[in-house]
């Protein structure tokens, strides 16, 4: 299987399903209130539907595979694999975001496991890399429970709102690694 192939991935917490126009709704209405966070990207609740066209058009130049984070009927947020480098079965997982209601519960764990589990038991990633906005405390602290590595920051990455600078985080997960990383996500999940 490729890390680019459209797949539903499902466990006892969360659906992660291909990204489509039908989401725009739920994810418009999840997106409300966290237009504050000025260190990460995420879609205005109107701006949901161009954030949708936008990401599909990745998938089809096959840059990135999105889905939406689906937990009780109801998409919640967005994941996807992007930076997909097919050659070298290397990929990052990445343009997370989860609205008010999914976070801080079992939701992003489940969705990690799932993606972690379909790039390196589906997929054989030799790599997965997850990044993040140096201010992005809590992003930071959510990648290293999840059992990822900091591999280093990249300094004055990128360019950001207002023309501010980003340092970028980045976290990688190795194959010999994830047999650990995984049972402590299940562990995790398990403690609830």
């Amino acid at each position: 299987m490729l890390l680019t192939d459209p797949v539903t991935l499902e466990n006892d917490h969360v659906r992660l399903e291909p990204l489509t126009a039908e989401h725009a709704g739920d994810l418009a209405a999840a997106s409300v209130g966290l237009e504050h966070a000025w260190y990460t990207t995420v879609p205005a609740p109107a701006d949901v539907s161009a954030d949708i066209s936008r990401r599909l058009a990745m998938r089809d130049a096959g840059e990135m595979n999105p889905w939406a984070v689906v937990r009780g009927g109801t998409a919640v947020g967005e994941t996807s694999f992007c930076a997909i480098d097919l050659p070298n079965r290397h990929v990052e997982i990445g343009y997370t975001w989860l609205g008010p209601t999914a976070q801080r519960t079992a939701v992003n764990t489940a969705a990690k496991l799932l993606l972690l589990a379909h790039a390196f038991e589906a997929c054989e990633a030799i790599a997965v890399e997850l990044r993040t906005h140096w201010h992005n405390r809590q992003s930071r602290a959510a990648i290293a429970r999840l059992g990822a590595k900091q591999d280093g920051v990249l300094r004055n990455h990128r360019l950001g709102p207002g023309g501010t600078l980003r340092d970028t985080v980045v976290f990688s997960i190795l194959p010999h690694e994830w047999p650990a990383v995984r049972l402590n996500l299940q562990e995790r999940l398990a403690r609830g």
